[in-house]
């Protein structure tokens, strides 16, 4: 097992520069965003020599940690349009 220095989940300048270019890209634009960052990230922790295995778990949490952060953002944008309605 190799060791992480920051795991993913916790890489919140990375989460937000993703969130923020999702946040404008839609259909396949935003899939090829997303297919290239994963495949980055994925190189550069196997560069670190870090194992598949953990390569995966790092992305699946990276992923989570995207997602929680865009749900965050929506529903932020959501109160913020709902406040401006009242």
């Amino acid at each position: 097992m190799s060791l992480i220095q920051f795991p993913a989940d916790r890489r919140t300048a990375d989460i937000r520069r993703c969130v923020n270019a999702l946040q404008d890209l839609h259909g396949e634009e935003a899939n090829r965003f997303w297919r290239s960052e994963m495949a980055g990230f994925a190189a550069a922790l196997r560069q670190q020599g870090v194992e598949e295995e953990e390569v995966s778990h790092q992305a699946h949490l990276y992923l989570a940690a995207v997602q929680i952060e865009l749900e965050r953002a929506f529903a932020e944008e959501r109160l913020d349009g709902s406040r401006a309605r009242t």
